[in-house]
């Protein structure tokens, strides 16, 4: 009787009737049955009333989202011919038979190849010479057969060439199955890993492998393992890392003298490493965790370079010698700057090769080994990307590296550190009549409320009007110290050419300004990230790039927070919203040491045990801040299987969402049964979802046609 009270009260405050099968009349949404449950929490009670939504093998759950499914489908039927136009546009763009740049390693050229309307790759290779004979290391398509979902890792191959390793996912959870090829004979041989990360790593004796191991219900990766091919002795455990806000991850130097044991936490870093030559032997540490510390390690020769914030918040680099890795012998190759970040090097005989950020851009910048003047790459535009490519060998004057930018399809170039020249390998050709010419780029700065300039980059076709008239997707992620990059995507043409113009917003939480810009954005700072977005939206109105009924602002998994928050902070700000694998329930799944990323995250949300923690995630925690308002129409897009934001969390949102929305807009959501964190994989599949958002965006702007 309670509860049938309750829930009367309920519906009279919200002014709706809750129906648990069903929908109300044809084509209205679902509406979960409330069931309240309550927390006791630092003398309060919370209450959630779709905490059964976490049932993930009910039968209920599995209804409720297949109805919403249909929902979402049905009210988005009017575009499907939509749909199926920029899909075709998407998979036009492609060029069907097509192949990455070749690398040189033992021996072996190694790329990868795509044939006609197939969805994934074939990993190949050839001996000694680009003119050899082909040899498929990895079929994935024969492997994909009769799966709903697949996704590969890129082979290990044993250092003598003879034997492939690779891991398989086919649920989308991130479990694998390590199988084993032997490429002399074509054969698969009988060893077979189950449920591990799907690292592999070779020791040099080319018998033995080293993997890593996730634990069943949190995946938190901790446990590294020894298996020897072809025998049936029992897998030795090697590593085990019992602190629960600590994972542990595989590698081998590029150097392949060292197997590496990477022992990562938020703010701190532990290595392990051990001669590859001696699968048997035991790993040494390299520098003793503590918190605050972070480092990594790269080796060359009698020395090893570490990359550590040591007295520099912004990174420096250090020497060492083999055999005394201890922070005592460490002397210093290149100081701290207050105004770049050192992100990632690379070692070479004659050449040290880092990457690094100043105001917000990358910056590649060669050091000769022998004390010449250092000297960088010019990139020449606004805004870009630029990455290390394979870079497997070390005996050379010669460094692969990638880049693109927001007009520039994905390029790998071939630089000569001595004579600073650069030569073009192969830029992705993108078909469809695709010319650079046709699309602007800019780099802007808004003026946060703080008064912190936040940089935002941006394209949009030749022609765009600055009188508010045009639509805009304005994405921005802003967590973990992600950098967010001004990269080209074919498939943005379908919004880009019918008028919408892209930007991302490189709010705080990123590390694209330096480490502190990634402090002003976690844990009691964090709200930080969520104002740049709102200033850097109305930055672009007041410059005239868009207005509120013409902007729509994007995000994904952390990302997705950010949209939960700022459309119940400022939901008049914006027409639309798209949140895909939202984390949008921050109290609950930070309680909850139970599910993927939670301990060992508290140091970058807080942890909800502590009091003042608490109230900070309280405060902004997207789904316990859903109030009575005008919601903008938003599309929210999950993973049954997700492994990082558990499906239940944007499943439970929406449904507050839709007993409180006073608005007319629509809120969809769209669970993909049979995927995890990142959708459906394939190279053309995987755009079929990318057509349903795109179309949600143009039918609100009125550009279907």
């Amino acid at each position: 009787m309670r509860m049938v009270l309750l829930l009367i009260a309920v519906s009279l405050i919200i002014g709706m009737v809750f129906v648990r099968r069903g929908v109300a009349s044809e084509g209205s949404p679902p509406r979960a049955e409330i069931i309240p449950h309550e927390f006791q929490e630092h003398g309060g009670t919370r209450t959630d009333n779709y905490y059964w939504l976490k049932e993930r093998e009910s039968e209920e759950v599995i209804d409720y989202l297949t109805r919403e499914n249909e929902y979402a489908e049905n009210v988005m039927s009017h575009t499907t011919a939509m749909q199926k136009v920029i899909f075709e546009e998407i998979k036009e763009r492609y060029k069907k038979d097509d192949s990455s740049v070749p690398y040189l390693d033992n021996e072996y050229f190694y790329y990868e190849r795509f044939e006609q309307d197939l969805e994934f790759a074939f990993q190949c290779r050839k001996k000694g010479s680009l003119d050899a004979p082909e040899q498929i290391v990895i079929d994935e398509n024969a492997l994909a057969e009769g799966h709903h979902f697949f996704r590969a890792r890129s082979a290990s191959v044993s250092p003598d060439g003879h034997i492939a390793a690779y891991g398989i996912d086919t649920k989308g959870r991130r479990f694998y199955t390590i199988h084993f090829k032997d490429l002399v004979t074509g054969e698969s041989l009988p060893d077979l890993i189950p449920d591990v990360t799907g690292q592999v790593v070779w020791s040099n004796d080319n018998r033995h492998v080293f993997y890593s191991r996730q634990e069943p219900s949190t995946l938190r990766w901790y446990q590294i393992w020894r298996h020897e091919v072809g025998s049936e002795t029992p897998d030795v455990l090697v590593y085990e890392e019992k602190d629960d806000t600590f994972w542990a991850s595989i590698g081998k130097t590029r150097s392949e003298r060292y197997i590496i044991i990477h022992l990562g936490h938020t703010l701190s870093t532990e290595i392990r490493y051990l001669d590859a030559d001696d699968p048997f032997g035991e790993f040494r540490i390299f520098q003793t965790r503590e918190m605050g510390h972070e480092y990594s390690i790269e080796h060359l020769g009698d020395r090893f370079f570490i990359l550590s914030n040591r007295d520099a918040k912004n990174f420096r680099i250090m020497e060492t010698p083999v055999g005394r890795t201890g922070e005592e012998n460490w002397k210093e190759v290149i100081p701290h700057y207050e105004d770049v970040l050192l992100e990632d090097m690379l070692a070479f005989e004659k050449h040290l090769v880092i990457k690094e950020w100043k105001e917000g851009l990358i910056r590649m910048r060669i050091v000769p080994l022998d004390g010449g003047e250092h000297h960088f790459i010019n990139f020449g535009e606004p805004a870009y990307n630029a990455w290390f490519d394979e870079n497997p060998g070390q005996d050379t004057e010669l460094l692969r590296i990638g880049y693109t930018s927001l007009n520039t399809p994905e390029s790998v170039f071939r630089y000569d550190m001595t004579t600073r020249s650069k030569e073009l390998l192969k830029q992705t050709e993108i078909l469809g009549g695709f010319d650079r010419d046709n699309y602007v780029t800019e780099r802007l700065w808004a003026e946060a409320r703080d008064g912190t300039a936040v940089p935002i980059s941006i394209v949009y076709r030749k022609g765009m009007k600055r009188d508010g008239s045009s639509p805009l997707y304005l994405y921005a992620y802003g967590s973990y110290g992600g950098n967010m990059t001004a990269s080209f995507r074919s498939y943005r043409l379908s919004l880009i050419d019918r008028g919408v113009t892209f930007a991302i917003a490189h709010v705080r939480g990123g590390a694209e300004l330096g480490r502190a810009w990634y402090e002003d954005g976690r844990q009691h700072a964090k709200k930080n990230t969520f104002r740049d977005f709102i200033d850097c939206a109305e930055h672009l109105i007041a410059e005239g790039y868009t207005s509120s009924d013409r902007l729509y602002a994007v995000g994904g998994s952390a990302g997705g927070l950010l949209v939960g928050v700022v459309i119940n902070d400022r939901p008049d700000l914006f027409h639309g919203a798209i949140a895909s694998m939202p984390f949008v329930d921050v109290v609950t799944t930070m309680f909850d040491s139970s599910i993927p990323l939670t301990t060992s995250e508290y140091d970058e949300w807080g942890n909800p045990n502590i009091k003042e923690d608490y109230d900070y995630m309280l405060s902004y925690s997207p789904y316990d801040n859903v109030s009575a308002r005008d919601y903008p129409n938003l599309l929210v897009t999950t993973g049954l299987h997700d492994s990082q934001v558990q499906y239940w969390e944007p499943a439970k949102w929406v449904a507050k969402l839709r007993a409180y929305n006073t608005s007319d807009n629509r809120i969809l959501l769209k669970t993909n049964m049979e995927a995890g964190h990142h959708g459906t994989m394939g190279r053309f599949a995987r755009h079929e979802e990318t057509a349903f958002e795109y179309a949600f965006i143009l039918d609100l702007a009125g550009l279907l046609n």
